[in-house]
């Protein structure tokens, strides 16, 4: 039996894209049985669709608090059964309440080499400002565990990323989106629910 995956996203779902390009090669012990997002026009859901995946939509205001947005959240994934959750663009930042039922079991993957240009404020293109700001000469991308502290958990892989002479903010997002965000999560993901499956 694979270990059931389930996908959070809120926007277009490039790293959606690659776990699902990678289910049956590099991602072998999981499989994505849920996507959902926050965002009803999320991009992501019609990635999932044209793969055959079920998707779900849940709205926090649509919930009224963060609370009752996350007990419907995991409603919807025990329902599915799910094992594994991952992250992949996710605008919501999951409180202890949620993450503390999912221990070692939530990926993220962050657009640097934690502990750098990461936490609460760092996501999208500020990560890749905010690099180039401060003048490094590399970056990367980040696959971790999720806790209650933005960006805080166990790293589970990294991989580094060059930065060029000339580059933009919206270059560099998509350099380490190619060159490092789509190779680690599959691997991070095969590595996490090829490990359950030995518990």
């Amino acid at each position: 039996m694979k270990t059931k995956i389930a996908v959070l996203v809120s926007g277009g779902g490039t790293n959606l894209q690659a776990l699902i390009d990678a289910q049956g090669g590099v991602l072998q012990s999981g499989e994505i049985t849920l996507v959902v997002s926050n965002n009803a026009g999320a991009y992501a859901l019609e990635r999932a669709k044209k793969a055959g995946i079920p998707t779900a939509v849940v709205l926090k205001k649509e919930c009224g608090s963060q609370e009752a947005f996350e007990e419907k959240l995991k409603a919807l994934l025990t329902q599915h059964g799910i094992e594994v959750i991952i992250l992949a663009g996710f605008m919501t930042i999951l409180t202890e309440n949620f993450t503390r039922c999912y221990p070692q079991r939530i990926l993220n993957v962050h657009p640097s080499l934690i502990p750098s240009f990461c936490g609460a404020g760092f996501y999208g293109l500020r990560v890749h400002q905010a690099a180039l700001d401060y003048g490094v000469k590399v970056t990367g991308a980040t696959v971790h565990f999720v806790n209650e502290i933005p960006d805080g958990g166990q790293i589970i892989a990294q991989k580094a990323v060059e930065i060029l002479p000339g580059d933009t903010p919206e270059t560099l997002q998509r350099r380490v989106m190619e060159q490092a965000e789509w190779i680690l999560l599959p691997q991070a993901a095969e590595q996490v629910c090829a490990h359950l499956q030995t518990l």
